[in-house]
């Protein structure tokens, strides 16, 4: 174990009597990775390595942790205090929210607004309120809000939030575009009022957008 790695530890300890394949079996993460956290570095180029929010949320259901519990732990979230943050600014005026390490950045018509994040009941609260808006996760970091999609250019793998593919856009990750594509057309369609062509010889599907789980 490294001199200082406390948060390696931490995920050692809880890791327990369990063998690091059980737990990659668990956690869909390979076990020489899982290793290299507890170590807290990369064993083949020796560089520090920390976990990303998305692989803490994966060890948090493979030890039965509390997720945010480990997001504090690692550094990216303060304990709650009194004085809870609370998120404000109208989810339906937003078109898509980036998160940092301890912040939050709202893209909107205005410009961008950003808040930090020091609640962990209101941070909580916030991504089941994006959930209620139709915002959707399409890059690891990334919630675009479908409502203001106003041009999907697939080969550019881009959402645009006007009529024109020019200005304010976003680029989305492949997997995430390739799992919602159909309903990033509808979305597209309903908000602007033009119907978007399906793929050759298909139907155009219903309204049924997949939101997070």
């Amino acid at each position: 174990m490294e001199p200082g790695n406390h948060f390696g530890k931490f995920l050692e300890t809880l890791r327990g009597k369990l063998s690091l394949r059980k737990v990659a079996s668990k956690s869909g993460l390979s076990h020489a990775y899982i290793r290299d956290l507890e170590l807290g570095r990369n064993r083949t180029t020796n560089d520090v390595i920390k976990p990303s929010p998305d692989t803490l949320r994966k060890l948090s259901q493979a030890y039965q942790y509390p997720y945010t519990d480990l997001l504090i732990k690692a550094g990216y979230l303060e304990e709650a205090s009194s004085s809870e943050a609370s998120f404000q600014i109208r989810l339906d005026h937003v078109w898509y929210v980036e998160f940092g390490i301890k912040s939050i950045q709202y893209v909107t018509p205005d410009g961008i607004m950003e808040e930090n994040v020091e609640s962990l009941v209101a941070f909580t609260s916030f991504i089941e309120a994006l959930t209620d808006h139709q915002f959707v996760k399409l890059d690891m970091h990334l919630f675009v809000n479908l409502n203001k999609i106003k041009k999907y250019a697939p080969l550019e793998g881009k959402l645009y939030f006007n009529d024109y593919e020019e200005g304010p856009s976003v680029t989305i990750a492949a997997l995430p575009q390739k799992k919602y594509h159909q309903t990033l057309l509808d979305y597209e369609a309903r908000n602007t009022g033009f119907v978007v062509e399906a793929e050759s010889g298909s139907r155009p599907s219903s309204l049924k957008a997949k939101f997070l789980t």
